[in-house]
């Protein structure tokens, strides 16, 4: 297809497409889908595996180069395009191999919200408890596994979650995303400089932020490089068809280059503030045993109540941790869930009401399997997995690096850096547009493959992330 021809369909498309009403409504609901999960519970266990402060320092140089490239190509391609993943890729080229790069990043987050809902509905339930002032039961032994195993509980505080996020897709995306995004967003920054200015004051907690913030170089080895690659797809909404989609809201006066720096600083000031919110904690609260803080996902579910249980502010620190972690989890599952429904209003021309409806019922019916996962369906084992580990590693460690690479070679092979560098440019100057060129014609797809063949190496046992 002929760029102009490209270019007069998008012109067609934006006329009818839904919108931010301007710069900042985008920025906030971009990092609205960069902070979630991944920086509150999985960026600080994943530092103190890998090296704490030398992890955080390979993850900035990362996000700063790599991370960039990727985020300023799915957002231009959105914007140049009007279109979410699928109508961006096929703008190209209508053959298989364009249609398929563009359902795989369409259907990430198809796959990823439904069992990112199971851990919302978890953190609403203790989030709850935190209110009923159980602190000190949900510092038990036990307490989670015994919860989560309990599928009709587990079922219906996941219901409740989706039902939140359901709601807020109805609104829109200026009265609904954008509005919410807008109010969470602040709201969550307040918050975790609250919980991480308490947990710093903690007797015994500097060292945890030593630890953290200070890079030792003899913790360092390639799996800290591996590790930092994957923690920034998660954390940056890379190869979800976010991007794509959030880029084909933003009208042409917005500055993508500094828009990216924006969310850039915003996700970097969240995972710098989770670190500090949890490290230094279970720091104090473990004696300075950093093994404590590589416990993974259960971190938050298991080892922070018992932190807030040996606290004198716990019952209050647990409730406003939980908050903080409900909203980074509704902005994100708002996103990830967005993104499914511009691919059914695109693709199917479905309307925003039926294409909502839909993404909920595919929402209920894998994120119900993901919930009695660990109770009425443990019995089912995927690759060794449960069924939300083994949607998590599919995403995330299989189709999220597929979904890069297909970026890149859009851009290096399609579209052509002449043509990114002109959508940039259209309202701003493109200052790294150098760097920008070379990390996606050498490293980017480097770094992609490393990624993809470590996460197979690691299921198959011949490597240990």
């Amino acid at each position: 297809m002929k760029t102009g021809e490209t270019g007069k369909d998008s012109q067609q498309e934006g006329k009818r497409r839904s919108s931010f009403s301007g710069k900042m409504g985008y920025v906030l609901a971009v990092a609205g889908s960069a902070v979630g999960l991944g920086n509150i519970w999985r960026f600080p266990y994943l530092a103190a595996k890998h090296g704490g402060g030398i992890f955080l320092l390979v993850y900035l140089i990362l996000m700063l180069t790599f991370g960039y490239a990727l985020i300023v190509s799915e957002t231009a391609l959105g914007r140049m395009t009007k279109r979410s993943p699928v109508g961006a890729f096929g703008a190209f080229g209508k053959s298989a191999p364009f249609r398929l790069g563009g359902w795989i990043n369409a259907i990430i987050p198809m796959l990823i919200v439904p069992y990112y809902c199971v851990i919302g509905g978890w953190v609403v339930k203790y989030l709850c408890e935190y209110l009923r002032g159980s602190t000190a039961a949900l510092a038990e032994d036990g307490y989670f596994s015994a919860f989560i195993a309990d599928g009709g509980s587990a079922e219906g505080w996941f219901l409740f979650f989706s039902i939140l996020v359901v709601l807020v897709l109805f609104g829109g995306v200026k009265q609904g995303v954008e509005r919410v995004s807008k109010i969470l967003m602040p709201l969550l920054v307040l918050l975790a400089v609250f919980i991480a200015a308490y947990s710093i004051s903690r007797p015994g907690a500097w060292e945890g932020v030593k630890y953290f913030l200070i890079p030792n170089f003899s913790n360092f080895s390639w799996m800290t490089v591996v590790a930092a690659m994957g923690q920034m797809f998660y954390s940056l909404s890379i190869a979800m068809g976010i991007l794509y989609t959030y880029g084909s809201y933003i009208k042409k006066d917005v500055d993508i280059e500094k828009s990216t720096k924006q969310v850039e600083l915003f996700d970097t000031a969240i995972a710098l503030l989770a670190g500090l919110m949890i490290i230094p904690a279970v720091f104090a609260f473990s004696g300075g045993d950093p093994d404590t803080l590589k416990a993974g996902p259960a971190l938050m579910f298991i080892t922070i109540p018992k932190v807030f249980a040996n606290m004198g502010f716990g019952t209050g620190a647990g409730i406003l941790f939980f908050l903080l972690v409900l909203f980074a989890a509704l902005t994100s599952a708002i996103s990830l869930a967005e993104s499914g429904v511009s691919t059914f209003e695109d693709q199917l021309g479905l309307g925003r009401r039926k294409s909502t409806l839909l993404m909920g019922l595919i929402v209920v019916l894998f994120g119900s399997a993901s919930a009695l996962g660990f109770g009425p369906l443990d019995a089912v084992s995927l690759l060794g997995m449960t069924i939300l580990d083994f949607f998590d590693f599919m995403t995330n460690s299989i189709l999220m690096p597929i979904a890069a690479f297909s970026t890149c070679l859009l851009v290096t092979r399609v579209v052509g850096f002449a043509q990114i560098a002109k959508e940039v440019e259209q309202s701003s100057a493109f200052k790294r547009k150098k760097m920008y060129c070379f990390f996606m014609k050498y490293l980017a797809p480097v770094c992609i493959l490393v990624i993809l063949l470590s996460s197979i190496a690691s299921v198959l046992g011949w490597i240990s992330m």
